[in-house]
């Protein structure tokens, strides 16, 4: 997978993976993990106590009663649902909206410390979490907190800097609103089908995404020694929108492949702490997303 926080995990990850099978049958060791649902190939770890092992035993009327009730659900057995994850990743979301916007205007007054101690904050608790094998509520929490006060720094300079103060174009709302329309579409487009995520599309996807790491950093690393206005000698013009909306595209083929990892968790019935995680990467890929969105904004009214 693209997302660092889904690629080879033993819950999100493809059982194709030789890494994720093995991680897998470590984890079903753990009496919390979840029973496999029908159809699902587990390994011999899932398989029920031979009989005659000293396990307590039932009489008829009490097996009836047993298979006549109805089945537990997710919720029940305290399994990851898909309402954990929206409901964690909209309350993430909300917070670091909330934070996101005193760093906007406490930027002029702070200055670009601000701005600098949210990255490194951000990308320290990102890598932490991301390679993290127990998902940490107080850690992703503490990591949207800290992108708020970087996207809230950043997103005052694009206004201020590329677009010439907030009498112009609100550009940040228009990212705002852009990034959930664009979530709204990419989940649409995955429950309806018409989008699969197989292994080729999979493949496709980390390879442009490799390319694209390699186009930045080379970008910045040009920034130093030839002179450009903007985002870099390699990002201005034409080229750098054609750029900018290959990155978008990008991000929202990553939020699809994020959709697939999480439908692959609920089904294999994995503990509702790991709707933390999955809630984590969906936000990594969300914040992408927006940082790309709002460039690219800023680029197109730079030129009006």
């Amino acid at each position: 997978m693209s997302n660092p926080v889904f690629n080879n995990s033993p819950v999100f990850g493809d059982s194709r993976n030789p890494k994720v099978r093995q991680g897998r049958q470590q984890m079903a060791a753990d009496p919390g993990w979840g029973t496999p649902p029908p159809g699902y190939q587990h390994g011999p770890q899932y398989q029920a106590a031979p009989y005659g092992t000293g396990a307590p035993t039932m009489d008829a009327a009490s097996l009836e009663s047993m298979y006549g009730a109805p089945s537990a659900t997710n919720v029940q057995m305290r399994r990851m649902t898909y309402d954990d994850v929206v409901m964690k990743t909209g309350g993430l979301l909300a917070l670091l909206v909330i934070v996101g916007a005193v760093a906007y205007y406490l930027t002029p007054q702070v200055g670009l410390g601000l701005i600098w101690g949210g990255m490194i904050a951000a990308l320290g608790l990102g890598l932490v979490n991301a390679f993290k094998r127990e998902p940490s509520p107080p850690l992703i929490i503490a990591y949207a907190v800290a992108e708020g006060v970087f996207l809230g720094g950043v997103s005052y300079l694009f206004q201020e800097i590329y677009v010439g103060g907030a009498d112009v174009q609100p550009i940040v709302l228009q990212a705002v609103l852009a990034t959930l329309a664009t979530f709204g579409v990419t989940l649409a487009l995955f429950r309806s089908g018409k989008v699969r995520v197989t292994p080729k599309f999979t493949r496709w996807l980390m390879i442009a995404i490799g390319g694209y790491a390699l186009f930045s950093l080379l970008n910045f690393v040009l920034s130093f020694f030839i002179a450009s206005e903007g985002f870099g000698p390699l990002r201005n013009g034409p080229v750098g929108i054609i750029v900018g909306l290959v990155a978008v595209g990008l991000a929202a083929a990553s939020l699809i492949v994020d959709f697939d990892g999480i439908k692959r968790g609920v089904e294999i019935g994995a503990p509702a702490k790991y709707s933390w995680t999955a809630s984590f990467g969906l936000l990594v890929t969300l914040v992408w997303l927006y940082f790309e969105l709002l460039r690219l904004l800023a680029m197109f009214a730079g030129r009006d």
